[in-house]
């Protein structure tokens, strides 16, 4: 099937009231079925017209200062990868590191298992362990932080 027609297809589906399509062409067969998460969009979506109720209109407009996220002391150990979270090699071992574990550039901080692989992160500064920010068997993002070395 056409990539342009296949895309037609899902563009219908989303605009419309159809929750589910099936076509059939030749030996090809998409089926497209609309996402559940469809209804938590729809409520987002209204929230900014929430803002613009009559009692927002009627009160006067607050001046704030902008809310400035404080950057913690010290160097930010990130995730390189997405996946799951894992201070130590095995269950019931010990950790690789603890709050006030001396670390040296290249030393193993913890495992991050993404696609049934286990990938040790290390550190690239030497320091002191200040701050774990991922709780064990957490899932974590790409770039997000894990530790605070000072």
């Amino acid at each position: 099937m056409d990539l342009r027609k296949l895309k037609t297809l899902i563009d219908l589906v989303a605009e419309s009231d159809i929750a589910e399509l099936e076509v059939t062409e030749g030996e090809s067969k998409v089926r497209i079925v609309k996402s559940s998460a469809q209804p938590q969009n729809q409520m987002v979506m209204m929230q900014p017209q929430m803002a613009h109720a009559p009692l927002a209109a009627t009160a006067a407009p607050a001046v704030t200062a902008p809310v400035v996220a404080a950057e913690p002391a010290g160097h930010i150990v990130k995730s390189p990868m997405v996946g799951t979270f894992y201070r130590s090699s095995a269950p019931g071992t010990a950790p690789y590191v603890e709050l006030g574990s001396v670390v040296k550039e290249g030393d193993t901080v913890c495992i991050i298992e993404a696609m049934k692989l286990l990938n040790e992160i290390d550190t690239d500064v030497a320091g002191v362990i200040t701050q774990i920010l991922v709780e064990n068997g957490q899932p974590v993002e790409f770039g997000q932080p894990l530790f605070i070395v000072t």
